[in-house]
């Protein structure tokens, strides 16, 4: 549920700040005072494009706040992978902050993208403008409200269509990526020969390359490794006569004569004799290490060619030995499949084939649950329609198979209507005008109701080209949405603010140096007031005002049914 809208610096609103109740919540004002654009900054902060003149003259910025409650599952989860909490309380927070060329959204104090403030106001609420009552002219729209209403047995049915139209366009992909004429087969096939004959003569091992590239360091820089081992061995040896080595000797030589003098000379000896030994085998190692760098020049080409032909071989197949390797297993059963080319085609064939059965017969079930919930519809958006003043018409959803098969199946949806009697029920683009467009629109929402999710619902424009009794019907209906959404609805019409479980009255007002408009809830006594004006202009007569009670009185018949 929306709980409370915030709005500063937006056109004509400096700061305004609602709160919004259950059930159906009427918003109602006079011409110019800025009731499509209170429900315009709800858009805006669900990421609808901000534009300069938007902008409140004098301001640098404006800002958009939304505060939703809601226990849906799918919220908590959609909120779990953006990895955000709601509010201790459990609301949720939007927010956009816009500047000229510049916005900042934030979900619950956290920065986020416009796509995932989009991605969670899908699940939050559902806006209803003139615009949504034209997309009823696109056929792809009937198809969107039929699956809808089909429920949990559909989307099964749906996932298995999916699923099978997806490995029909894999396996066609295949197929036409493997055809090839014979000309083309003998090329193919000659060259993949050469690449793994080219890989198998290389007899690779994995790791033989850093070995080899390790071993041609030393080579390359034997000379001055050798140099300076030697250097390090004539300085730390014995054979040198100022050596480390033979200073050493001496040292010990010399503490021997007086280390049975005293302990702790003795200590000074055994420390000393260490170093002699840990000295003597650094030697011995050094030495060994000096042998083994000794090789002649042609080991040393041996390895260079080596590496070469492996640093060819990585850069024609692949980053590594292992790549190139792998490269090889996938020329080896490409040339497996060529042996017998004929065989391998006709096989792939044979599974395409086998796949078009399983996605025909996946299409011929979601088929049938479209057809029998299509029946079901029907009959019930044409009581919907009927108690909305269409006193003569006739409905009908049509679902005829199409040329096409997509991943939604081979279906094909329109929605057919007659308004008047003996006439055959035509596409709604043919007959269907703006007023009754929205009137079909709040016949589906009614219907869909039950099976909706989403909390919130906003109808913008819902009373366009009606009047008198059916303006009524369509105040019931709304309530009737009202029972499982909270509503919130724009209305020029007293037959459907009666209706209104809270009422709200947006108002303009103007100074010398500026202009605000602003929105505050009414009272029952001040509501009857808004609703004599609605009926009767600016004067609130007796009349009108009597005319208000007994509408408000009508309404309140309705909602003890």
């Amino acid at each position: 549920m929306l709980q409370s809208l915030h709005v500063k610096n937006l056109a004509l609103m400096e700061e305004t700040e609602v709160e919004f109740g259950q059930g159906l919540n009427i918003l109602t004002g006079e011409t110019g005072a800025g009731k499509s654009l209170l429900i315009g900054s709800v858009n805006l902060a669900l990421g609808g494009k901000f534009e300069r003149d938007m902008l409140r003259k004098g301001a640098d910025s404006a800002l958009v706040e939304l505060v939703f409650s809601s226990g849906d599952e799918r919220v908590c989860r959609k909120l779990e992978q953006m990895e955000l909490d709601p509010e201790e309380d459990g609301s949720i927070i939007i927010s956009r902050k816009m500047q000229v060329g510049k916005s900042v959204y934030k979900l619950n104090g956290e920065t986020v993208t416009a796509k995932q403030v989009k991605e969670l106001a899908e699940l939050l609420i559902d806006i209803h403008g003139q615009h949504e009552h034209q997309s009823l002219l696109n056929k792809k729209k009937h198809m969107e409200i039929l699956d809808a209403y089909c429920g949990v047995p559909f989307e099964k049915a749906a996932q298995a269509v999916e699923s099978a139209y997806r490995e029909c366009r894999e396996l066609a992909r295949t197929l036409e990526e493997e055809s090839m004429d014979e000309e083309t087969k003998t090329r193919e096939q000659s060259l993949a020969e050469f690449e793994l004959q080219e890989i198998e003569q290389a007899k690779l091992v994995p790791g033989e390359d850093e070995e080899l590239e390790k071993s041609y360091r030393l080579m390359v820089n034997g000379k001055r490794i050798t140099e300076s081992l030697a250097e390090s061995y004539q300085y730390t040896g014995s054979d040198f006569e100022n050596g480390a080595g033979n200073a050493l000797s001496r040292a010990l030589r010399a503490l021997g004569t007086v280390s049975g003098l005293d302990g702790h000379l003795g200590e000074l000896e055994e420390q000393l004799s260490e170093i002699d030994n840990l000295l003597a085998d650094y030697n011995h190692d050094l030495a060994e290490y000096m042998d083994e760098m000794e090789f002649d020049g042609e080991d040393f080409a041996a390895v260079e060619e080596r590496l070469n032909l492996l640093n060819r071989l990585k850069e024609k197949y692949g980053g590594s030995l292992e790549a190139v390797m792998a490269y090889g297993e996938e020329r080896a059963r490409f040339l497996d499949k060529l042996s017998d080319y004929d065989a391998y085609m006709q096989q792939l064939q044979e599974k395409l084939e086998a796949a078009k059965g399983r996605l025909e017969k996946a299409c011929a079930s979601l088929s049938h649950i479209r057809r029998k919930n299509a029946s079901v519809l029907t009959n019930l958006l044409k009581d919907a329609l009927v108690h909305l003043n269409f006193l003569t018409v006739e409905f009908e959803i049509a679902v005829n198979r199409s040329q096409n098969i997509t991943a939604k199946g081979y279906d094909d949806v329109e929605f057919l209507i007659s308004t008047n009697p003996g006439e055959e029920p035509k596409p709604l683009g043919q007959v269907a005008s703006g007023g009754e467009l929205s009137r079909i629109m709040l016949a589906i929402k009614t219907v869909l109701a039950g099976r909706d999710d989403i909390d919130t619902l906003i109808f913008d424009e819902i009373d366009t080209g009606i009047s008198g009794r059916t303006a009524w019907r369509v105040s019931e209906q709304l309530d009737t949405v009202a029972h499982a959404h909270q509503v919130l609805c724009i209305t020029h019409l007293p037959q459907i603010a009666a209706m209104a479980d809270r009422h709200f009255v947006i108002e303009k007002s103007s100074s010398e140096d500026s202009t605000i408009t602003d929105i505050r809830v009414l009272g029952e006594e001040e509501g009857l007031g808004e609703l004599a004006r609605l009926l009767g202009g600016d004067a609130l007569t007796e009349a009108a005002l009597s005319n208000a009670r007994e509408m408000r009185l009508q309404a309140f018949s309705h909602k003890k049914k």
